[in-house]
């Protein structure tokens, strides 16, 4: 059998409709690849295949949505060309992909630009959008190059959008020439209304939303919203909120923000005598809860995660949206899609939050953290190890044995067809008890579709040139701050005179009220969901009138909450992630008077960043760092508890307001550069005073996180 997309007008056109072999079974599969497509005129859509007891059959299943029914493109993931074109394949609208440079999924294999412009024409005649994702925090010194990548990018792929997270590259892109529209990525953290406006007057046109939302809060969200909106409906769940994660960075310099995530909450973890994965959390799955958000409005995508993912998760999730989408009514094709995606290779799943009323903890310590379809544990002895794999494994398929990044993992190649329970004996040495898991399958029929698609690929006759783009620095600052400020940050609001930094929270227990307002800064969080919208707006609003004017905010969108920022003195703070030049002035563009740079920076780029700064810089000297914000916890565990890692580091949980904090148990220290950073300019040099828990004890470490070792 073979499968593909293809057109109605009368009947099914030729090109890539597929001869159906209705005797034969697909692989052994309880559901059948699908094959969809769409009319010309755009109002119907078809899908091939329903299995049953393993033999195929094609339907036509008109979409005839109700008028109150938005239709949202359903954005494929590609981070390979395989990937790609069993996007293509599945009748994907758009698909998303990385370059070798700038990508947040840095480990894929990604896209040279003349390959890229290739598989842009050949999508660009089957009416699907390319989006490329330049989603990483750019370093100062990587301006010119991010600007050229874009330049080149413009001139030989033309792609229909470019995702970003940090908002420098908003600047750049203005310099560059950039005519597509610009996308914000997740990992630029915009979590409620807050900051749409200020997002549409820049010139973004669509927004990714956290995982993390409930199907309320995506609507009230999405209400009146200027922007084009995103939400993830299927993939990997990270611990961390998109954007709020630097585990990885602390660990070793290797930072998520950059795509380069090493992902340390997927290790195993001691809490209280008890071994689990405390932190690696299973992948979301909305399947046919989806057909809510068909009323949603401002609702233009349903993102599938994966760009690390092979071609058949790529076909079968892909297809199987595409289906809950044009037909969600229908019982039938529910229950086509449900098989596919089980059949998809993916961890186990969950809805997450996103049913308000049975929000689901989307952690198990007990259950392997490792994606893929998990098979069995490695048995016998080293020089002859085995498995029995709880399914059948076919030619083609790839095997992981091991967790992926950790030391001992391997990934092997299927050549003959191994029964399920059967014994299959791994080549080399494999440590028993590893798990093993299936983490992609070539079918004989996907594998021609892709083929036949790849015939087709013409490569471009005029080659990627090089790029003269120099970025334009705006015009440093003239008159620096004279002395540099010493700012103490408190969680509890303590009884002593100001100025003093105190961290705002919803809980009316927490003094935030110390001293005068005038004098004091008040740090709003990381993160403000949308159920919290209000209540932040009324904290922030009457401080205003009691007269605190000194703000740091947790998010650059945050500035929305503010009616007249330039008669207030706001900051951008360290968790914005403030890492380049042009992003200071993104900033000073908004009414911000400074901006705490992102902690991840090595000491060139501090200095670097000082030297050129449009506006007032500082930076976090000393103290707690939280590694990690979520909005999730182990239900096994509790907070103010250590989890000690493989490495024997220390981490502990605590809960502020909606959202959980991972601390490690060592500081940020650089008090003995404090001299350096007042010359350079720096004028507020944050000592974070985070109440230590009773049964955390703080280890004598450097604290210089990447000053010396650089970010990667």
């Amino acid at each position: 059998m073979a499968v593909g997309v293809g057109k109605i007008s009368a009947g099914l056109s030729p090109g890539l409709v597929p001869a159906i072999n209705t005797e034969k079974p697909l692989n052994g599969y309880a559901y059948s690849v699908l094959f969809a497509g769409s009319n010309t005129c755009g109002h119907g859509y078809f899908a091939v295949i329903r299995s049953v007891t393993g033999r195929l059959r094609h339907c036509l299943k008109p979409f005839n949505p109700p008028f109150t029914m938005t239709r949202p493109e359903i954005l494929a993931p590609a981070g390979q060309e395989a990937s790609f074109l069993a996007a293509l394949a599945a009748g994907a609208d758009a698909i998303y992909c990385g370059l070798k440079h700038f990508s947040a999924r840095a480990e894929a294999d990604n896209f040279s630009l003349s390959r890229l412009a290739a598989l842009r024409q050949l999508a660009g005649e089957q009416n699907v959008r390319v989006y490329v994702a330049l989603n990483t925090l750019i370093k100062p010194q990587e301006l010119d190059k991010a600007g050229r990548l874009l330049d080149r990018l413009q001139r030989f792929v033309q792609p229909d959008a470019v995702i970003f997270s940090d908002p420098g590259l908003v600047d750049i892109a203005r310099q560059a020439g950039l005519e597509c529209e610009l996308h914000l990525s997740t990992l630029g953290a915009l979590t409620s209304r807050t900051g749409q406006r200020r997002l549409a007057d820049m010139g973004v046109s669509r927004a990714v939303l956290p995982r993390e939302l409930d199907i309320d809060e995506i609507r009230k969200t999405a209400d009146k919203s200027p922007l084009q909106l995103e939400v993830f409906v299927h993939g990997a769940l990270c611990y961390g909120v998109s954007g709020r994660c630097w585990w990885s960075s602390y660990l070793g310099g290797k930072s998520g923000l950059r795509g380069r995530c090493v992902q340390p909450c997927r290790r195993s973890y001691d809490y209280k005598g008890q071994r689990g994965n405390y932190f690696s959390c299973l992948d979301l799955e909305l399947d046919v809860l989806v057909k809510t958000l068909l009323t949603v409005p401002n609702l233009s995508a349903w993102k599938i995660e994966g760009r690390k993912k092979g071609a058949h998760y790529v076909f079968y999730t892909t297809t199987a949206y595409r289906l809950l989408r044009d037909n969600p009514d229908d019982a039938d094709t529910k229950k086509e899609a449900q098989g596919l995606l089980e059949q998809a290779l993916g961890r186990k799943s969950t809805h997450y939050n996103f049913l308000p009323q049975r929000p689901f903890v989307p952690l198990s310590p007990a259950r392997e953290p490792g994606s893929g379809r998990h098979l069995g544990v490695v048995k016998g002895s080293r020089s002859k190890s085995y498995i029995n794999p709880a399914i059948q494994l076919l030619p083609g398929d790839l095997v992981r044995v091991g967790q992926e990044g950790e030391t001992g993992h391997k990934l092997i190649k299927i050549k003959k067809t191994v029964p399920g329970k059967g014994r299959f004996d791994l080549p080399g040495s494999c440590r028993p008890g590893l798990p093993a898991f299936l983490i992609d399958r070539q079918e004989t029929e996907l594998t021609g579709l892709i083929q036949d698609l790849e015939s087709k690929i013409i490569d471009p006759e005029i080659r990627p040139g090089a790029s003269r783009f120099i970025y334009q620095l705006p015009a440093p600052l003239k008159k620096k701050s004279a002395r540099a400020l010493n700012l103490e940050v408190f969680r509890f609001a303590p009884r002593k005179k100001g100025p003093l930094g105190i961290h705002l929270s919803l809980d009316p227990q927490r003094g935030v009220i110390s001293g005068p307002l005038r004098d004091n800064w008040y740090f709003l969080p990381p993160v403000i969901w949308p159920r919290e919208e209000e209540e932040w707006q009324e904290i922030i609003t009457g401080l205003q009138k009691k007269g605190a004017r000194n703000f740091v905010l947790g998010s650059v969108w945050q500035v929305d909450m503010f009616k007249t920022p330039e008669k207030l003195n706001l900051w951008a703070g360290p968790y914005a992630n403030i890492a380049n030049p042009a992003a200071l002035k993104i900033l000073q563009e908004l009414g911000f008077k400074g901006a705490v740079l992102s902690p991840e920076l090595s000491r060139e780029d501090f200095m670097q960043m000082a030297h050129k700064a449009c506006i007032q810089v500082g930076i976090v000297i000393k103290g707690l760092w939280p590694v990690s914000i979520s909005r999730t916890f182990a239900a096994e565990a509790r907070p103010f508890l250590p989890f000690i890692s493989p490495k024997k580091e220390t981490f502990w949980a605590a809960k502020r307001d909606a959202n959980i904090y991972i601390y490690p148990n060592w500081e940020i220290n650089l008090t003995e550069f404090e001299s350096d950073l007042r010359r350079a300019g720096f004028s507020l040099l944050l000592h974070l005073k985070e109440p230590l828990p009773r049964k955390i004890t703080l280890k004598d470490r450097p604290g210089l996180w990447n000053w010396e070792q650089g970010l990667v």
